[in-house]
């Protein structure tokens, strides 16, 4: 089996830290999104992966490269305009030829990985297969209707009245009659191939069709409020490592993992947390659900369920900082100008907090 990874979008839920970057390459304790997503990949014995590449192509092949680093072998795929996932599909076919493939969005988080759906699908007669999440609030996703053998009767995307729970979390799997099926359907009134419809397409012509319901979490990182649950989650679930140097006047407590050149000097970590490459932490106090990336500093401050991204300064701050997501190269810092004002340079679309 093949698996093709969706890389593209402009990540406009996410601005202004996708001005400048991909929304894949986010980092969600201290690991980019994407990175998750192709270990998830060969974890579950997949080695060639092609990856759907737009506007910010060029940053994603300087982080991923040949894929190497995880043993697998990486085939570039240029998209080049956003003509919806099924479009993404069609253009990769001298990619994956004949073979069955997963399709896997590259901003996803999946508790558990997707060995036993591998497994399921190459060892049955399907001719598709879709990842489904029980949800509260299936309104505002793609939801799949089942008959009564259990297979997918039918696809509605973000339904008013849903008729059921089922939730597509952006996980799919697929043999070569998906080249018929994406051949076949017109631009939604997008304009763009809609992979929904594709699916229905199979459906409507009597190719099997099932569902799989994924029982752990899943998060689709698109949003700063998802980010911080993706993040949350995942370090609940890491092991307390210390590689760095700590200090004796400094305390950690519970799930902490301090990354190789990071310094810890006279503060107090609270875990779930995680402390980057030669990151400094410095007379302050880190709070749970926290990521700082490498090549940052904090001082005299605190800090808590937040991620901050590499090359990043907080300093002297005088209330704790929560709830926040935090761009690269970015300073945050008391000024100590009179008279006292706020004094910010803000990009758009950006969002503050202020007593």
């Amino acid at each position: 089996m093949k698996a093709l990874v969706l890389s593209g979008g402009k990540g406009t839920r996410l601005r202004p830290i996708t001005y400048t970057s991909a929304k894949q390459l986010v980092p969600v304790a201290n690991k980019p999104v994407l990175f998750r997503v192709l270990e998830t990949i060969r974890d579950a014995g997949i080695n060639e992966i092609g990856i759907i590449v737009g506007d910010t192509g060029a940053e994603v092949r300087k982080a991923v490269g040949d894929g190497r680093r995880w043993g697998v072998q990486i085939t570039y795929i240029e998209q080049n305009a956003p003509l919806g996932l099924a479009h993404a599909v069609k253009i990769s076919q001298a990619f994956l030829k004949d073979e069955r493939f997963v399709l896997f969005l590259g901003d996803n988080c999946i508790q558990g990985g997707i060995s036993s759906l591998i497994a399921q699908f190459d060892q049955s007669d399907y001719h598709a297969q879709i990842v489904l999440k029980q949800v509260p609030n299936p309104q505002q996703f793609g939801v799949a209707e089942l008959n009564s053998a259990g297979q997918i009767m039918r696809l509605v995307e973000k339904p008013q009245e849903p008729q059921s729970s089922l939730a597509l979390v952006g996980i799919y799997m697929f043999d070569a009659h998906i080249w018929e099926a994406v051949n076949s359907i017109r631009p939604s009134f997008r304009g763009e191939l809609e992979i929904t419809d594709a699916i229905q397409w199979l459906v409507e012509h009597e190719y099997n069709v099932y569902p799989y319901i994924h029982q752990g979490w899943w998060i689709d990182t698109g949003k700063k409020d998802d980010l911080l649950e993706a993040n949350r989650l995942i370090l609940e679930e890491l092991e307390p490592n210390i590689a760095g140097y700590v200090d004796r006047e400094s305390q950690l407590i519970g799930k902490v993992i301090i990354e190789p050149g990071a310094e810890i000097i006279n503060s107090t970590l609270r875990g779930p947390a995680i402390i980057g490459e030669h990151t400094r932490i410095l007379n302050s106090f880190v709070g749970p659900f926290t990521s700082i990336y490498h090549h940052c500093l904090v001082e005299n401050s605190e800090i808590e369920h937040s991620i901050v991204l590499e090359h990043s300064q907080i300093r002297d701050l005088p209330q704790r900082l929560e709830d926040s997501l935090i761009g690269r190269n970015v300073e945050v810092a008391r000024s100590p100008l009179k008279p006292k004002a706020y004094r910010l340079m803000l990009g758009d679309n950006s969002s503050v907090g202020v007593l």
